[in-house]
């Protein structure tokens, strides 16, 4: 079989399903295994047990899916074309949400598309009567290093930021997997591009960016409105400013990103306008009709009681109004101790005049 035309055809056919580029990459993760290794030891992961709970399957893949000799890497942009980033932040009354969750939950896109790619991918396999082929699809879903596939794969380079980083993308896209045991051609990593520039680490909200590839989860704002379950650190809450889920700040200031395009699919537009939305809005929406607005987006796996949490933060940042005290005041006596208790912190600031 002519491995190296079947690759190339797996990549067509990747455009064809709305990827931007696709890659193959070999399986020796080895080069990055004492690094997720010590970063795991500092507890930089925080709450994300995920992260440490499967060993080596993470960097080494044959462990996670036995058979597995390469891995094609694909990607799809999702920058929707919503309203200025920085307008959003510079106005603390309103919510910002990162981009990538705008509209449908990538998840559902990304398997999807996989899953047609990984089946033309076995029927062209077994009509040339190859052995039989085993495949496995992922999209940020199971104990898979992404990036560094992904940089193996040469779809980009690892930002100092730890995000994948492209010359024509900048790194506003999401990245999924196939894991397959075809011995398909491998590709050549890119060069770095990033050069002296530290704009990412200098613009990070809550300094979780220690320095060049070295990212502290605990103080990230993402996994703060995201993956942490319980209370938000007091010290960080100011910082948070009105991020309520996720944060795109390393990447906005990224020079490279000036080179993101729009992308082009539907289910990533801007749902329920949540490019702009008024903190107060969004405070006031009972689970039912939290639930009703945000199925099938990535949001709803934070549930209503953390998202009222994030709410609260940004709405005890937010300007003192009338409309804002009468939000705080109308969950104050919420179910929720959670809530309640960002609630009383978000009150307390602005009664007490530290806002």
């Amino acid at each position: 079989m002519d491995f190296a035309m079947l690759a190339a055809t797996v990549k067509a056919w990747g455009r064809d399903l709305g990827f931007q580029a696709v890659g193959v990459a070999d399986t020796d993760l080895s080069a990055a295994e004492p690094g997720l290794a010590a970063w795991l030891e500092a507890g930089c992961h925080g709450e994300m047990d995920y992260m440490a709970r499967h060993g080596t399957k993470r960097t080494r893949p044959q462990e996670l899916h036995p058979g597995t000799l390469r891995v094609v890497s694909a990607r799809m942009n999702y920058w929707p074309g919503a309203k200025s980033s920085e307008a959003v932040l510079a106005d603390s009354g309103s919510a910002y949400v990162a981009r990538y969750a705008m509209g449908r939950d990538y998840h559902k896109v990304l398997r999807s598309r996989l899953a047609q790619l990984a089946a033309r991918l076995a029927a062209e396999a077994g009509f040339s009567g190859h052995r039989v082929f085993t495949e496995r699809v992922f999209t940020d879903s199971a104990p898979v290093m992404e990036v560094e596939l992904a940089r193996k794969a040469g779809l980009g380079w690892r930002g100092k930021h730890t995000l994948l980083l492209s010359r024509e993308a900048g790194s506003y896209f999401f990245l999924g997997e196939i894991y397959t045991d075809l011995p398909l051609p491998v590709d050549a990593p890119v060069s770095e591009h990033c050069g002296t520039c530290t704009r990412c680490i200098a613009a990070c909200p809550t300094q979780a960016i220690l320095g060049p590839y070295r990212l502290d989860a605990r103080r990230c704002i993402s996994y703060l409105t995201i993956e942490l379950h319980g209370s938000i650190p007091v010290e960080l809450r100011a910082l948070i400013g009105n991020r309520v889920y996720g944060c795109d700040d390393c990447q906005l200031v990224c020079p490279w990103n000036g080179f993101a395009k729009v992308s082009d699919e539907p289910d990533f537009r801007v749902r329920n306008g949540l490019d702009c939305a008024e903190l107060v809005t969004l405070f006031a929406w009972d689970e039912a009709e939290f639930e009703s607005r945000l199925a099938g987006s990535a949001i709803c796996r934070v549930g209503h009681e953390r998202w009222l949490r994030n709410l609260a933060v940004g709405l005890g940042n937010a300007p003192r109004s009338d409309a804002v005290l009468a939000a705080l005041r109308a969950r104050s006596d919420h179910p929720s101790a959670l809530v309640r208790e960002h609630v009383a912190w978000a009150l307390e600031k602005h009664l007490s005049g530290t806002q």
